[in-house]
């Protein structure tokens, strides 16, 4: 069916008509009288009647990367999964009585061949065979998949030796998460394994902000509860064990407390500043009696959190659908090229930084990078004296409307301190200088969508910043601020 129409005006006569047609299509796989709404709002996500569904899309507009209507009509994706996805209830006659769609296990296999890359054996260049569970899941760009799709038992349960194993401990993870993912939460349970049930806790510890205590009392109340389920993770620190396998964690690197070197590197070792001469560790204030202050060993006095570039980079191009996203900058068919300025690719800078490199760019698979810091106080008005600075990431290949999306940046850096870290900022940045150097000359990766390796390279194109971080990041916060003066100056 052509679904040339989403891309139009909402009040454009082609679409308006293309909105009907979509549904008389719908209307044939009708739940309860109710469809999934694609508009922009819901994002196939919520079940509606034809009317709202109507005045939505008419209104509100078309979720445009649903071109594949692979949830409405007759064959919709529950009558081509078979074991995995019931409608259950009582017909009578014509009519459906009481009916209820269940979605019996989440896709915790597919889960975890995107996150140890093992979507083709050892790198293969043997084409990747789908299963159309998985196709048609993928299709959906970004729909927010709480229902997942679980695909066969062989394509849930391969074999370990077809991971590209990079060493016997990834092989282990990989063994351990698995048997997680198979195991049944409880005897008899089929809506979660042990693996899918720990993943929605921690979603919702996300989400509403639960403390690590919070969550250990309510893993011990459940255990308690209900003694059926089967070696279960008493504790917030059990659970994060598990879920750690799942790689995408965090270093923590010492650093001195006057911003002065980080202990990383040929420094790893030191135990002070080799500038200021200050303690790696904490030091504690001593007792009454004690005029000294005391060092409290093997707690470093201030730590930062860096998250390891390379390792989100390969994650993106290990799905075959992310993959296929950050080529959209290049690929013309799906996007204009009438001189209007809509993404980044369409500006200046942009195309001279492709003339000067044409090595670099002749790859779209090539990131462009764009960097953006601010200083926040995360206490608000409890502690005044605290800043956090976090550095955050943006991947350009990717189209605008997910670019700019909270789900794509990409947390780098979190400095935390009691005051802001200047132009010593500068210290902070070196683990992500030294990847991006890395990134620049290119690092062996896999790419899920044309199931090929590739040289995965990357570049910060530049940074997003008020002025004040603008000028820490650039290292003249005194020029910086002569200038302003002298613009309030003029004004």
């Amino acid at each position: 069916m052509d679904t040339s129409w989403i891309e139009l005006p909402n009040d454009h006569a082609e679409y308006i008509q293309g909105v009907a047609n979509f549904i008389e299509f719908a209307k044939e796989g009708l739940v309860e009288g109710k469809i999934q709404c694609p508009c922009r709002k819901c994002k196939v996500d919520k079940w509606l009647s034809i009317k709202q569904v109507e005045e939505h899309i008419l209104f509100k507009g078309f979720y445009k990367p649903y071109k594949k209507w692979i949830f409405h009509g007759k064959r919709s994706i529950l009558e081509n999964i078979s074991g995995n996805a019931k409608i259950t209830g009582n017909a009578s006659g014509s009519s459906l009585g009481t009916c209820s769609i269940q979605i019996e296990q989440n896709d915790m296999g597919g889960l975890l061949r995107d996150a140890f890359g093992m979507n083709v054996p050892d790198y293969a260049s043997e084409p990747v065979v789908e299963s159309l569970v998985d196709h048609s899941v993928e299709e959906l760009t970004h729909v927010d998949n709480d229902n997942i799709f679980e695909p066969s038992f062989e394509e849930q349960n391969p074999t370990p030796t077809s991971i590209p194993v990079y060493d016997e401990q990834e092989k282990a993870k990989y063994e351990k998460l698995l048997e997680a993912s198979n195991k049944e939460l409880y005897p008899g349970c089929t809506s979660y394994s042990k693996l899918s049930f720990l993943l929605y806790l921690f979603h919702l510890k996300c989400m509403h902000h639960w403390s690590a205590e919070s969550v250990t009392m309510l893993l011990k109340f459940l255990v308690d509860a209900f003694p059926q389920i089967m070696e279960f993770p008493s504790s917030y620190y059990e659970c994060k064990k598990i879920i750690n396998d799942l790689g995408l964690g965090y270093e923590k690197i010492a650093a001195c407390p006057n911003n002065c070197m980080l202990y990383w590197g040929e420094y790893c070792d030191k135990n002070e500043c080799h500038v200021c001469n200050a303690s790696r560790c904490r030091t504690m204030k001593g007792k009454e009696n004690e005029t000294s202050n005391t060092t409290k060993k093997g707690e470093p006095a201030k730590v930062m959190r860096y998250f390891p570039l390379i390792l989100r980079l390969r994650r993106i191009y290990m799905s075959s659908k992310t993959a296929e996203d950050m080529r959209w900058h290049d690929d013309y068919s799906k996007r204009e090229s009438d001189g209007k300025l809509r993404h980044p690719c369409d500006g200046l800078a942009w195309k001279d930084f492709d003339k000067q490199y044409p090595n670099y760019s002749s790859d779209p698979r090539s990131v462009r990078l764009g960097l953006a810091s601010d200083g926040f106080n995360p206490y608000r008005l409890m502690n005044t004296n605290h800043s956090m600075w976090p550095v955050v990431l943006i991947p350009y290949n990717l189209p605008p409307w997910l670019c700019m999306k909270q789900s794509s940046f990409i947390l780098s850096i979190i400095i935390p301190g009691k005051s802001s870290p200047g132009i010593d900022i500068d210290v902070y940045l070196q683990p992500l200088l030294h990847e991006l150097k890395l990134l620049w000359k290119g690092v062996d990766a896999f790419d899920a969508f044309s199931n090929e390796k590739f040289k995965l390279r990357a570049s910060l194109m530049w940074t997003i910043n008020d002025f004040p971080a603008y000028a820490m990041l650039s290292g003249c916060i005194l020029v910086f601020g002569v200038l302003l003066v002298k613009s309030e100056n003029l004004c």
